[in-house]
């Protein structure tokens, strides 16, 4: 597994600004936690869709990739740091 934390640069006052995600060995996201510029933080895995957050469909890639795109900073955290922002998450108001 790799836990990647990723800023995403830009205007958009109703779509994220941050992501964290736990990647497993395969590139596909296991679990995430959007960051909104409003305070909110959803989570959502494998086992949960929602309109507003979903984890990709498709293999990620490699973190290298992300950071080389400019609208883009991305890294590798720890899973504790991981773990602390999942516990801090909300689920989605449809799962409440």
């Amino acid at each position: 597994m790799q836990y990647w934390k990723v800023d995403w640069l830009h205007d958009f006052s109703t779509e994220p600004i941050r992501f964290y995600s736990e990647v497993g060995d395969d590139g596909y996201e296991v679990r995430k936690v959007q960051h909104y510029r409003d305070g909110r933080e959803l989570k959502t895995d494998d086992s949960h869709e929602f309109p507003e957050i979903g984890v990709s469909e498709v293999p990620v890639g490699a973190i290298e990739d992300v950071q080389s795109q400019p609208e883009f900073s991305a890294s590798l955290i720890s899973r504790e740091e991981f773990e602390q922002v999942w516990a801090s998450a909300a689920w989605p108001p449809e799962v409440r």
